[in-house]
């Protein structure tokens, strides 16, 4: 048999950094909804991921339940890839974890500020207790440090000169 065709000499296909950036996107809505979910229901927050997506356009009592908050955690998974997608076109060259929580601050003011309107279920800014801006703050400044850290490292580690190169390294 020859050694090129053994497992073990196969190399696996690399992952672009684009692919990367859309599983971070997945992975770091599913993760920080998880932790929004935890946070309303031990009552730090007055909304949950549930309160955007379902609550907020069916009245009906299941929208309550835990099938409710998992339908809103995976709702909010699913349209972090898009947040993931505006990051690492705009701004995956940026070095640092702050630009990525710039980034979670501004994502939080857009939904609560700018798109309130549209969720019925969550209370406008100036109904909100400071409880809820305070965790709902974090959580998006968390989440803008997950998503800009991971798609920044991942290009920039993708873009340096290995170590045997011409570059003097």
């Amino acid at each position: 048999m020859d050694k090129t065709q053994l497992e073990q000499n196969q190399q696996e296909k690399p992952i672009s950094i684009l692919n990367k950036s859309l599983l971070t996107g997945f992975v770091g809505g599913m993760v920080w909804s998880i932790f929004g979910a935890l946070s309303y229901y031990f009552n730090f927050t007055e909304v949950s991921p549930a309160s955007f997506l379902i609550r907020s356009f069916w009245q009906t009592g299941w929208t309550s339940s835990f099938l409710g908050e998992v339908l809103g955690v995976i709702g909010v998974s699913l349209i972090s890839i898009a947040g993931a997608l505006v990051y690492y076109l705009a701004l995956k060259k940026t070095n640092g974890i702050m630009p990525g929580v710039l980034y979670g601050g501004a994502v939080w003011g857009i939904i609560f500020y700018l798109l309130n309107p549209i969720f019925a279920a969550v209370p406008a800014l100036p109904d909100m207790t400071s409880d809820t801006i305070i965790t709902t703050i974090c959580l998006f400044v968390l989440y803008g440090a997950f998503i800009g850290y991971s798609i920044s490292y991942e290009y920039h580690d993708l873009n340096q000169p290995a170590d045997g190169d011409a570059s003097g390294k």
